[in-house]
């Protein structure tokens, strides 16, 4: 009888070891998607930020034809992401950024201009250093 009762109790040890393993494991993989996912999706928005705001160095977003045009979607299409993945603080900064890339205007000629076009470079920052944070502590 004892046997039978340690037999037991070793093999439902066993099997609550089993399902925490399993719930552990499952719990593991999810934040890693995650943030692969996370990643992936700053990147995106990062690049056509950046490629944008090259653009703009010397035209207006408006001027820029079919390949703007593309950019402008990558960023939104990344901004969604973001919109479904990331914290309320990382999504703020994304949005105030894309405003802002709306806004700035080519960086040729007036001191005003390459002000502004520092602060959105300065933007870009928060949001990358934002976004770090955000995907260190997933």
């Amino acid at each position: 009888m004892e046997n039978i009762l340690s037999g037991g109790v070793g093999a439902a040890i066993g099997l609550i070891g089993a399902v925490f393993g399993s719930w552990f494991t499952a719990r593991r993989q999810d934040r890693m998607w995650l943030r692969e996912q996370k990643l992936k999706a700053g990147t995106a928005f990062n690049t056509a930020v950046v490629q944008l705001l090259d653009h703009l160095k010397g035209t207006q977003l408006g001027d820029g034809g079919p390949e703007v045009n593309e950019l402008v979607n990558r960023m939104q299409e990344a901004r969604s992401a973001l919109y479904l993945l990331c914290d309320g603080d990382t999504v703020a900064l994304a949005d105030a950024l894309a405003r802002r890339v709306w806004s700035t205007r080519p960086t040729e000629g007036r001191d005003d201009r390459r002000a502004e076009f520092q602060e959105t470079l300065d933007l870009l920052r928060r949001f990358t250093h934002q976004l770090r944070q955000e995907i260190a502590k997933s």
